[in-house]
């Protein structure tokens, strides 16, 4: 099989010489009668191109040829481009395979372009060799300068810092290519800000380069960086960035007065808490680290007056803490104290920080007003109060040396329709007319007080006149309460706790005072009230023994007044209920009917008792009958009379002629049976043997002839 070679040519600013070309090698075969290349080896694949960028010739920029052994010349084969920028950029003589730029070309833009080359035959444009890919790379110029993204910067470093401080970093970048030549080495130094920073040339790194930089001095620094390619050498592109610097306060100085002695005046009539002077301690620091407090030194005048800081200009405000009296002392003299409140301990070496002056305080004499004996007065009046009834007074004083008697008055404008009038003198305070709270039910007036020897000098006060409603209802009750007192209870146990309620407004106010009855008090031996004085009273026992047997039900009465104006009252009844209790106070029951049923027995054990009981007198019943119905049969079949045989004894009787003892047929009369035997007992001379008649049905039967009676002890009558 012979072998075919194509060659590439590459362009004259490749990085290898011009005349260096690339063997490809083709292996031709006919299959069939035709003849086919197929790529068996190719010993160094080439496939890149490089072109310039930024290119300002007016012809076409040469990049590059292409060609194949198999070209003889004879112009038989043809190639062709395709891929990026195939036609629009790049062109190619299909004739001789030289590559042509036809624009200027940004690296920046696009750092390559990827392209496909083939050798054709011109005239059956059957592919020689295989389509084979390359590159055309845009080789870098230095046609970017460094460039500050980020700027302009702004930092800040503490004042009095040491040399080599850190402050910010600044940071440039370059488009240009990094992995050729030096167009993107960036070197940074300082153009403006030196001696007091400097600057890393290779990592943009600013640091202070002056120690104790003050910032009460100097604040502000603007430092101008510059960032220079190609290493910083000659002919590199550069660019510039600003730095706006501030130094950042510390605690390095302490408060200073201004002077040492400061001499205030204050009138004797300021009032306690009120600020009598100001004095100020000048820090050059600022923020927190001028933040100045000032202390009263313990001495002379110091237990009058505090001091505090004003927390927006640091000053310090004199505040009176006792009233002033020119008479008594005229003048105070005590020292201050101003320190910072937040020390840095990097800076106490430099002495104390803090600072002392002087304050003298003059008392200033001042003719005073009157003055009032409270802030305010407060005052109640019942509506329908006749006029001219004095509901309270107010007192003024004066204060000062001189002493001056004091006159008072009603501002006209709090009193419109005269509703008040005030003693000029005395300062009592009276109802020029009825009130009614219906419809004012507070009244707000001013009283004015006057300095008699200086009637220029006045002062108020606010009385507030509560206009009270008249006690309208009596109290009662709150509620009708269910009481109960166990048959145990004792002497003194309070059984019931009750309370009352009244319909007059407010409520809130009333109180109400709970007793019984005068005429209650001795003829009631069972109960009595006692008032717990919290508007509560409770039911207590004067006696102990209570029987629901004896009485199930007590009525006790209760005096029910209240605080009203008039005071009003009202008599109620409370129920008190005899009931069984547990020995605990439980309640068991209260009805009466109780008492005769076992206690603690259920209501079915109950009708259970009551069903034996009714089928136990059924049987007695039935007994008794049958046994009545024997006995008659039996006294009617015997032909002697059954009274003849009662009893034996040795009396000898009258015999047959003896007819007054007792006469048979009477015996026999029913009617006379209960007489018969009135008399035979009466007979009867029994001392010691007892002797018993019993009543069945209307016959009045001896003992002996009821052998089985004492099952029957309801119908015994008699015995001797």
């Amino acid at each position: 099989r012979p072998r075919r070679t194509a060659t590439v040519l590459l362009g004259t600013h490749s990085p290898l010489q011009p005349s260096q070309v690339v063997s490809v090698s083709l292996v031709g075969s006919m299959r069939n009668g035709a003849a086919g290349f197929q790529r068996v080896k190719r010993g160094w694949v080439w496939n890149q191109f490089f072109v310039l960028e930024e290119y300002m010739g007016s012809d076409p920029q040469y990049v590059g040829k292409l060609h194949t052994d198999l070209d003889k010349g004879d112009n038989a084969v043809k190639y062709t481009l395709s891929g990026e920028g195939a036609g629009s950029i790049f062109t190619i003589d299909q004739t001789t395979g030289d590559i042509h730029a036809l624009r200027s070309l940004d690296r920046e833009e696009k750092p390559y372009y990827t392209l496909r080359a083939q050798a054709v035959d011109i005239n059956t444009n059957r592919p020689l060799e295989p389509e084979s890919e390359f590159v055309i790379k845009v080789q870098d110029i230095n046609d970017n300068e460094p460039k500050f993204l980020e700027g302009p910067y702004t930092a800040s470093v503490p004042e009095m810092s040491p040399v080599g401080t850190y402050v910010t970093q600044v940071t440039a970048t370059d488009a240009d290519d990094p992995t050729y030549g030096n167009s993107a080495r960036v070197v940074y130094s300082i153009l403006h800000g030196q001696p007091y920073f400097s600057v890393d040339p290779k990592t943009g790194v600013i640091k202070t380069a002056l120690p104790n930089m003050d910032r009460e001095v100097k604040e502000q620094y603007q430092v101008l960086i510059q960032a220079k390619d190609m290493g910083g050498q000659l002919g590199g592109l550069a660019g510039t960035t600003t730095v706006n610097i501030t130094l950042s306060d510390v605690n390095d100085n302490p408060p200073r007065f201004s002077k040492s002695f400061f001499h205030l005046r204050v009138p004797e009539s300021s009032a306690v808490g009120s600020a009598v002077g100001r004095i100020k301690a000048h820090d050059l620091d600022i923020g927190k680290n001028a933040e100045v407090e000032y202390t009263i030194v313990p001495g002379d005048g110091g237990a009058m007056f505090d001091i505090t800081t004003n927390e927006h200009n640091q000053e310090g405000i004199i505040i009176l803490k006792r009233p002033l009296d020119y008479e008594t002392k005229k003048a105070y003299t005590f020292k201050v104290d101003a320190s910072n409140a937040h020390l840095d301990p990097r800076f106490q070496s430099f002495g104390a920080f803090k600072d002392t002056a002087t304050v003298k305080i003059n008392v200033l004499d001042v003719d005073e007003p009157p003055v009032f004996n409270k802030p305010s007065y407060v005052m109640d009046v019942y509506e329908d109060t006749p006029a001219g009834t004095i509901i309270g007074a107010v007192t003024a004083q004066d204060l000062d040396a001189s002493s001056s008697p004091v006159r008072y008055s009603i501002d006209w404008k709090s009193d419109l329709d005269s509703y008040f009038d005030i003693d000029p003198v005395e300062g009592t305070i009276s109802t020029n007319e009825l009130l009614d709270r219906e419809s004012i039910a507070q009244h707000n007036i001013s009283i004015v007080a006057t300095k008699l020897n200086s009637p220029v000098l006045t002062s108020r006060v606010a009385v507030t006149v509560h206009v009270l409603d008249i006690n309208e209802f009596p109290p009662e009750l709150a509620s009708p309460y269910e009481t109960f007192v166990c048959e145990n209870a004792k002497v003194g146990q309070v059984i019931q706790t009750f309370s009352a309620k009244d319909q007059d407004l407010p409520t809130s106010g009333q109180q109400f005072s709970f007793k019984s009855p005068k005429e209650d008090l001795k003829t009631n031996k069972n109960f009595t009230i006692r008032d717990f004085g919290n508007n509560t009273a409770g039911i207590v026992t004067k006696r102990s023994g209570f029987r629901r047997r004896l009485q199930e039900i007590y009525f006790l009465p209760v005096v029910i007044e209240d605080n009203g104006y008039p005071p009003k009252s009202s008599t109620g009844t409370l129920t008190i209920r005899v009931c069984g209790c547990e020995s605990d106070g439980s309640l068991l029951t209260c009805s009466a009917e109780a008492i005769f049923l076992p206690v603690g027995l259920s209501t079915g054990a109950l009708i259970a008792i009551l069903l034996c009981i009714i089928i136990l007198l059924v049987i007695v019943v039935l007994y008794v009958g049958l046994r009545r119905q024997k006995k008659k049969e039996t006294l009617m079949s015997s032909k002697e009379d059954i009274r003849d045989n009662v009893i034996h004894y040795d009396d000898e009787g009258g015999g047959e002629e003896d007819t007054h003892a007792f006469d048979m047929g009477t015996l026999r009369n029913p009617k006379f049976s209960h007489v018969i035997n009135t008399v035979f007992l009466n007979k009867l001379h029994l001392d010691k043997i007892p002797f018993c008649v019993y009543l069945v049905g209307s016959r009045f039967i001896p003992s002996i002839y009821i052998q089985s009676a004492t099952v029957f002890p309801f119908l015994k009558l008699n015995c001797i």
